[in-house]
């Protein structure tokens, strides 16, 4: 059995050794995250160069993803021993500064904090273990109840209502990070999207790397359709989705979120506490297990582990248990009813004449895949556009996604069952479909005897996919 669910693991202290790293993708990593929140620029860039060196060396196409802090609210900091107690039912000050925080009252490090929260609003500290209702706001004075209590230390996280927040994204520090790493990144997960125009404004200074747009905002949620429309990718990033939002639907949201992307062949990574008891413990627990095949049940494009990976005790155990539980629910996921319903859903959108076309041909192509029982399904592409728009129906068989690009080679890691292969550019279509059949033999994906189908298009990238083949392999 070979796993198609592609995994993104973050790169920590626990993982960033060069015998890590090499044992992590010899199990099964396809993207490493980097949290570009935390360390220098040449500490990132140390980072990516042990990633390509590494990767290098096993021959294995892994992308690099940077994710952005963007826009970021701390509460001031506490400065008592032991942290500070927040009990249920207490009423307690907010006021907007950095100065620390006392028993009486609260700082949150936004200026128009008065402003942006009115009564009724909720207001979570750090991963939502205590929550604060807002009981009086005269303009001048912010008093919450404690609805959820519990200890804080540090200086915590404060998720506020986004929709009234005025803050821009990308933020300076994320445009400093892009420029310092410009060039090294194959993809950029942006954090706090609120909108589509957002999204593109962190694309053009992107200088080559793809888009991630994490959805984690309820106006993220409200903006989905423009936002899935310009992003290269979305992420379900779970833990601020559920501090902003009702936790129940939070399940809904992320069935919606991977639906949605993935119908346009948008690759959607699912994210945060997926397997969280693997910090420390050896085995997930059966609420994780089950949380994981659900994400693959739902049509994940990826998973994603965090401080699994990042600092946990044993991160390529971790990756194992992942690749294991996706494989296992790959083995029962519905995908041949999920293709019919996209080809239907696919008939009902505008869409333009490139995308319809490509569109066409790749709905063909699975059409020829479950009616013919091909073996696998051959994408050469330029961009990506053409195998990520061939896997967004979940076919049988392999897949194989074979540019002449290596930064495109690289970021096909990250599209749902697809074997990234480096081809050279040819002169004519007929050379392109017969050498990316060969190659592919050559890589172990084909062999001999095999009934294969080659998606291709003008052999001067000219952006449309209008030729499908089907080859017996020689």
């Amino acid at each position: 059995m070979t796993r198609r669910t592609k995994i993104v693991a973050t790169i920590g202290p626990a993982s960033d050794s060069e015998e890590t790293l090499r044992a992590l993708m010899l199990a099964g990593v396809d993207v490493c995250r980097l949290g570009l929140a935390h360390g220098t620029i040449e500490e990132h860039q140390l980072r990516i160069k042990r990633i390509r060196k590494v990767a290098a060396e096993l021959n294995k196409p892994i992308s690099v993803l940077g994710d952005l802090p963007g826009p970021k609210i701390r509460m001031g900091p506490v400065i008592e021993d032991g942290g500070l107690f927040l009990a249920e039912g207490q009423r307690i000050e907010v006021r907007p500064g950095d100065a620390p925080t006392a028993p009486d009252h609260i700082h949150v490090d936004y200026e128009h904090l008065l402003e942006a929260v009115e009564v009724g609003d909720t207001l979570v500290l750090g991963d939502g273990a205590v929550r604060l209702i807002a009981v009086e706001n005269d303009g001048s004075r912010l008093m919450v109840e404690v609805e959820h209590g519990g200890r804080i230390q540090g200086r915590p996280g404060v998720t506020l209502p986004s929709a009234k927040l005025r803050v821009s994204v990308p933020t300076d520090q994320d445009i400093a990070l892009l420029e310092g790493l410009a060039g090294e990144l194959d993809f950029v997960a942006a954090s706090f999207v609120r909108s589509a125009d957002e999204v593109a404004a962190v694309k053009d200074l992107a200088q080559g790397a793809d888009v991630v747009a994490k959805i984690e905002t309820k106006a993220a949620v409200e903006a989905l359709d423009a936002i899935v429309n310009v992003a290269d990718a979305v992420m379900v990033a779970r833990g601020d989705l559920g501090n902003e939002c009702d936790i129940a639907e939070v399940p809904h949201l992320q069935k919606q979120i991977i639906r949605q992307g993935v119908s346009f062949g948008v690759p959607v990574i699912t994210a945060t506490q997926m397997l969280e008891s693997m910090i420390h413990s050896p085995s997930p627990t059966r609420a994780e297990a089950t949380d994981v095949a659900n994400a693959v049940f739902d049509g994940t494009t990826a998973v994603m582990l965090s401080a699994e990976t990042a600092i946990g005790h044993n991160p390529v155990l971790v990756i194992k248990t992942m690749s294991h539980l996706c494989e296992r629910a790959e083995a029962a996921a519905d995908y041949s009813t999920w293709g019919s319903q996209l080809g239907r859903i696919q008939g009902q959108v505008q869409l333009d004449v490139t995308t319809r076309i490509t569109a066409g041909m790749s709905h063909a192509a699975w059409r020829l895949a479950t009616e013919l029982e091909l073996d696998a399904i051959i994408s050469c592409t330029n961009s990506g556009y053409t195998a990520r728009a061939i896997s967004r129906f979940r076919p049988p068989g392999v897949l194989v996604g074979a540019s002449p690009h290596e930064d495109t080679v690289r970021k096909l890691s990250l599209v749902w069952g697809t074997k990234p292969l480096k081809m050279d550019q040819y002169g004519s279509t007929d050379e392109m479909v017969w050498h990316a059949v060969e190659k592919s033999v050559k890589a172990g994906y084909i062999k001999a005897g095999n009934l294969v189908a080659v998606l291709a298009g003008a052999a001067d990238g000219a952006g449309t996919t209008d030729v499908l083949r089907v080859v017996r392999v020689a």
